[in-house]
């Protein structure tokens, strides 16, 4: 990455702390990252360590103990939780490993969910999310509902909802772990064609080798803090860069 570009997102001296009774648990130390514009990165680690509250608290829907957290140079943290609800409707689509889709809902209406709450026309919603849906293999199952649709399917409509309003920040957390193998390659697919195309920075939290292996960075998450690793690969041991 060119020096001395902005980053898109700048965590620094991120701490993350939970009360467990009597003790205090601190999930996240002193935690650096940047993410450029457009970048691709993995976050990899053990079960447990932390690799879904640090995206968490990248998408805003968490705060940190400590530290400071910039989007694009404006401090996330000095903003109401009625600001940073406008932000994640608007900068951050947000794909978890179980889809969390309406269950009430089609696959349509889930995808034109969030542009309705950011204030777009039905109209505009409808066909935006048509399109998506179409784009990802889905047009003939556009009024299903989640339950008359499989896993892949599923995870396609939450893709295409998490991207309905393009935005910049793409967070994947382990969009592919409930999958079969063919089923993940197709959804890993698509994550990246949508990376390409509209600029989203990518960060996926994953254990699959697969996924990790086509990002930009594979960043490992240990002891509370981030280890960019030599290789693409999860596989390979490296030593801290």
């Amino acid at each position: 990455m060119p020096d001395r570009v902005r980053p898109l997102v700048h965590a620094q001296a991120i701490e993350k702390s939970y009360d467990d009774g009597p003790a205090v648990v601190c999930v996240l130390r002193n935690l650096d990252l940047e993410v450029q514009a457009g970048e691709r990165i993995a976050i990899v680690g053990a079960s447990g360590v932390g690799k879904s509250t640090l995206l968490h608290l990248l998408g805003a829907l968490d705060r940190p103990t400590s530290g400071s957290l910039r989007f694009d140079g404006a401090d996330l943290l000095a903003r109401s939780e009625a600001e940073l609800a406008a932000f994640r409707n608007g900068e951050v689509g947000f794909v978890f490993q179980f889809h969390h889709l309406l269950a009430d809902f089609t696959a349509l209406e889930n995808v034109m969910l969030p542009a309705l709450i950011g204030g777009e026309s039905f109209r505009s919603a409808r066909a935006r999310a048509t399109d998506l849906l179409e784009r990802v293999g889905l047009g003939p199952r556009l009024h299903h509902r989640p339950g008359e649709l499989s896993g892949g399917e599923q995870q396609r409509v939450a893709v295409a909802r998490a991207v309905s309003r393009k935005p910049r920040l793409l967070l994947a957390d382990e969009p592919t772990g409930n999958l079969d193998p063919a089923t993940g390659d197709d959804v890993q697919a698509l994550l990246l064609a949508l990376n390409r195309e509209h600029g989203a920075a990518l960060v996926v939290a994953t254990h699959n080798d697969r996924l990790a292996a086509v990002m930009d960075r594979t960043l490992r998450l240990a002891d509370g803090r981030l280890h960019e690793e030599r290789g693409a690969a999860v596989s390979r041991t490296g030593s801290d860069a």
